[in-house]
């Protein structure tokens, strides 16, 4: 923008530098002209009243010696009863010229080598005509001409230049404050709530400054309400996590029952990080770093602990793999543990009993793959499922859950696909960015990857059948 304003100042001044120096540089010539001319007749007019009273040869030379022309006047007068003509000085101009002026009785000019002459014509009192010719050369005629047009050009270069460096202050003025604005978009966008916009610059830039400044703090404040309203929200779920976890201690003995009593404790400690996570004025970033993340296949080794007890009763066959060694991805365990559940969690919840499932965990080069698939009857619209709130519309389902799994991935920069398995049902597919790539873009739904290394698929497809 800044520079844009330059050049169209520059542009601008240019144009009427231009407009106003050209004809004023042909008036200047015009004027010195006229100048040279002036003096040539003015020469010619000092003999004029010497040859009206005699036509003497040597008084005539003595006119003009004392006009000071003699090497640039001459006088031509004509033959006269017995008089013969008499012609002074050097003669350039051409007989019929001086004949013209002669008969026509006014002055003329003509050019000649050199320049030019005036012909000025001048009555004698025999009543014949005589002509005084006053030679002008080239360089009289110029004569101031350059030393005119050099001021005239730098005047207008100190204009053009003048007219860009306000053009410059004018557009620092305007850019600056622009530039703020976008970097404070910026800073929003990237979850900087604190940002804002110093409130300077024209007026209309101000007042968007204003505008900015008052959206900002209207989305702290929204999301200051919506902080609070998820505490409240959690909170109100303490009396039916109490009674669960009353009727869970009287369950007795049993795998079945330390099951229940253990799912009610998680929940209760996840309603309990829900509040205090709400509470907190910022919100809680992972750090970033060396040690930063977890090991992705402890993870999945203990989750699929807790739920293998519940495959067993229901009859499920169930597979793990690539968990013997570690792996090290840069996710919060406790985020990938709640992403693990909520996959683990659709196959229990949206397939019959009996289905198989399994899990595969592999390593690459700059990703980390985790695969969960079932025998189950698979889901028609893979991209409604995807979108948070609709879920893959059977009972029970928002979509809650893969929108979770979706914001994990991202964060790494990678993504979620679903799929068909091998298994003959649903594969979605969890991709981990281990490169440190800044983090994906996305609306709900998958997207294609940019890479997706075809030494990785292959591996995961020769090695996901059941036993």
């Amino acid at each position: 923008m800044r520079w844009a304003l330059v050049k169209v100042s520059l542009a601008v001044t240019t144009m009427v530098v231009l407009a106003f120096a050209v004809p004023l540089g042909l008036v200047i010539r015009e004027m010195a002209r006229d100048r040279a001319f002036s003096n040539a007749e003015r020469q010619a007019a000092a003999v004029a009243p010497a040859l009206s009273i005699t036509t003497d040869r040597d008084q005539l030379e003595r006119v003009v010696a004392s006009a000071g022309s003699d090497s640039g006047m001459a006088v031509h007068i004509p033959a006269s009863g017995k008089t013969a003509a008499v012609d002074l000085g050097r003669r350039r101009a051409a007989d019929g010229d001086i004949a013209t002026v002669r008969r026509l009785g006014r002055a003329s000019t003509t050019e000649v080598p050199g320049g030019s002459t005036l012909l000025q014509p001048v009555a004698l009192s025999t009543g014949e005509i005589a002509v005084v010719e006053v030679y002008v050369p080239d360089s009289e005629v110029t004569n101031g001409l350059a030393t005119a047009w050099a001021v005239l050009a730098g005047v207008g270069i100190a204009l053009i230049v003048g007219s860009v460096a306000v053009a410059d202050r004018l557009g620092v003025r305007m850019v600056r404050p622009a530039q703020s604005l976008v970097e404070g978009a910026h800073e929003l966008g990237e979850g900087k709530l604190g940002a804002r916009v110093p409130e300077e610059g024209p007026t209309e830039l101000r007042l968007a400054a204003v505008a900015f400044n008052a959206m900002a703090d209207q989305v702290v404040q929204l999301l200051a309400n919506e902080r609070e309203l998820a505490a409240d929200l959690s909170h109100r779920l303490r009396t039916p996590l109490t009674v669960l976890r009353l009727n869970a201690a009287s369950l007795g003995d049993g795998p079945a029952a330390e099951q229940t009593r253990a799912a009610v404790a998680q929940l209760e400690g996840e309603v309990d990080t829900i509040i205090r996570t709400a509470r907190e004025a910022k919100p809680q970033t992972v750090a970033a770093g060396p040690g930063a993340g977890c090991d992705a296949a402890e993870v999945v080794r203990e989750r699929m602990a807790f739920w293998s007890a519940l495959a067993e009763d229901e009859g499920r066959k169930v597979r793990v793999a690539g968990v013997d060694r570690p792996v090290r991805i840069p996710v919060a365990r406790a985020d990938l543990a709640a992403a693990l559940d909520a996959l683990l969690g659709n196959v229990f919840r949206h397939t019959p009993e009996g289905t198989a499932f399994a899990v595969d965990v592999h390593n690459g080069e700059d990703a980390v793959i985790v695969l969960v698939s079932d025998a189950g009857p698979g889901i028609a619209d893979p991209e409604a499922a995807m979108a948070r709130g609709h879920g893959s519309g059977s009972a029970g389902s928002t979509g809650l859950g893969l929108d979770i799994v979706r914001r994990l991935a991202e964060s790494t920069g990678g993504d979620v696909r679903i799929g068909s398995s091998v298994l003959g049902g649903t594969e979605v597919r969890l991709w981990i960015q281990l490169d440190g790539r800044a983090p994906v873009r996305r609306g709900h739904r998958g997207a294609v990857r940019r890479r997706r290394p075809g030494r990785l698929v292959s591996t995961f497809n020769r090695s996901r059948s059941l036993p």
